[in-house]
């Protein structure tokens, strides 16, 4: 099966699904060997790790793909669901972004409503007209049945447009054949159910990591509020950060390494050194 059959195979089955936010190999890996059979490329990660900054529009297509490609090497059984932002430009772009994601073996794609250039400004989320967005979606439908990708629709027009925008936007995303959907920013469970059921019995995302101002149910009221995955962009970036910030401190301090730090067997245990010699041995001179 391919990655996208094997994800539609898992949300036919019953239950809430835990998608951890990756955004290199090692994350990735280390999400796989915990047992968590998808994941999801964040955008918001990957800015983090690769400009040291924040989501702002400011990470190019080509960054993306390179980061698809170092997480489903380092984690190739993994589901991925790969943040395509706005698709990188017009409908053409996203069609361009959604093929590469499929062929670089994305089970899934998420594509948003928000305007790109966006305003020099991390205030808003301004966002397309809803024709174009509309166009958007069939875009990347049309070019996802070259892989069988299956795309997530996201709309981000709820703080800028209101619920009822957002509500209708998610209605024609379904009608033009989206996978999944994804509203952005709830201001209440109310609003999640109004989503959901817009959605029209099609699996609905979530992000579910705390701090910002949207509503933020835990992973069993999210299940019963009626939606299927959800996303935890700071859960592990957030813990990474804080470890490498220890370990600075420890050096910082005199000490070799942190009280935190792991084992240097077990470093080099998660880090695959045995499987590298195993592999390499019968190629020994």
């Amino acid at each position: 099966m391919t990655p996208p059959d094997r994800l539609r195979a898992l949300l036919d089955q019953p239950g809430f699904i835990v998608m951890p936010a990756v955004w290199d190999g090692l994350s990735a890996k280390l999400a796989a060997n915990a047992g968590f059979a998808t994941a999801f490329m964040s955008g918001s990660c990957v800015a983090a790790s690769r400009l040291g900054g924040p989501d702002l529009d400011l990470i190019s297509f080509g960054e993306m793909l390179n980061s698809l490609e170092m997480v489903r090497g380092a984690a190739p059984g993994t589901l991925v669901l790969a943040d395509g932002d706005h698709g990188y430009g017009n409908a053409i772009n996203v069609q361009r972004t959604v093929s590469a994601y499929g062929r670089a073996g994305a089970a899934a794609v998420l594509i948003e409503d928000k305007v790109t250039p966006r305003a020099l400004t991390a205030a808003g989320k301004p966002c397309l007209p809803r024709d174009e967005a509309r166009m958007k979606i069939r875009a990347a439908v049309e070019a996802a049945k070259e892989s069988g990708i299956l795309v997530m629709a996201r709309t981000d027009c709820r703080p800028t447009q209101g619920i009822e925008e957002a509500v209708g936007r998610i209605e024609l995303f379904v009608e033009e054949g989206a996978d999944l959907l994804f509203l952005d920013s709830p201001a209440d469970e109310a609003e999640i159910r109004r989503a959901v059921a817009a959605s029209r019995g099609r699996p609905h995302f979530a992000v579910l990591s705390p701090g910002a101002p949207r509503e933020t149910p835990s992973q069993a009221r999210a299940a019963e509020l009626g939606l299927k995955i959800g996303t935890f962009p700071t859960g592990l970036l957030s813990p990474a950060v804080a470890g490498i910030r220890s370990g600075l401190a420890a050096l910082a301090a005199g000490q070799s390494a942190a009280d935190g730090a792991l084992p240097p067997t077990e470093l080099s245990a998660t880090l695959g050194y045995g499987a590298y010699e195993a592999a390499a041995r019968p190629f020994m001179l």
